[in-house]
């Protein structure tokens, strides 16, 4: 395993993790910055639906510290959204052993399905964590698979702005304002779990709610 730098945020610091020389500074607990789906869709570079077949415990050969095991999960990939130009198949996805370092624990017991969302390491392999997007399939809305299709895509020029006090004022017409924070205190809220944050024709971006019901709840009468 090469050098690779993941990056976490513990308890408001921002944490350097050197895989591969062994210097790992231990904290008792990972937190991430809230983040809407579509954010975390637009950071990454791979985002793919699989199935987890198997999983082991695995260590670089050039460090025998606790803390640099990572799980390799195998899966079977059923689909890619976002990757394309970066990998054609993925067999396999890796995560810290220990949930301080940001590792993330996915059932493989029962072949469960996933949508999964992660960095690409220099080799090739590919890394995910807690602050990715990593959520049980079935536990998606509806609106939230469709987006995965597109929607999310073309508002990645758009910027998701979290409100977390009031007043909560938007800073420009390239911004959607995410309220669930501020309003539920939730990061699987209305907003979250029905809307896209796109970019219109007229170059302006504003949340849009697809589905049955996208007459009554968003101001955008057709679908983009």
């Amino acid at each position: 395993m090469g050098m690779q730098q993941v990056w976490c945020v513990y308890s408001g610091l921002l944490v350097t993790i050197l895989l591969g020389l062994g210097r790992v500074r231990v904290v008792d607990a990972c937190s991430c910055n809230p983040a809407h789906p579509q954010q975390l869709f637009c950071g990454a570079e791979i985002v793919i639906r699989a199935k987890i077949s198997g999983e082991k415990i695995v260590s670089p050969s050039n460090s025998s510290s606790p803390y640099m095991k990572m799980i390799q999960y195998e899966i079977k990939m059923i689909k890619m959204f976002k990757g394309f130009d970066k990998a054609k198949d993925i067999q396999y996805v890796y995560t810290p052993v220990f949930s301080s370092l940001c590792g993330v624990k996915l059932d493989s017991n029962n072949k469960a399905g996933y949508l999964i969302s992660g960095s690409m390491w220099n080799d090739g392999r590919i890394s995910i964590g807690q602050c990715d997007l990593v959520e049980p399939w079935d536990n998606l809305s509806m609106s939230q698979k469709k987006n995965l299709n597109y929607r999310y895509q073309m508002g990645c020029e758009c910027r998701i702005n979290t409100c977390y006090t009031v007043p909560c004022a938007s800073t420009g017409e390239n911004e959607c304002l995410w309220t669930d924070w501020l309003l539920d205190n939730s990061l699987n809220g209305e907003q979250a779990r029905q809307y896209a944050c796109i970019r219109r024709t007229d170059a302006t971006c504003s949340w849009y709610r697809g589905g049955p019901h996208a007459d009554k709840d968003f101001q955008d009468l057709s679908d983009p």
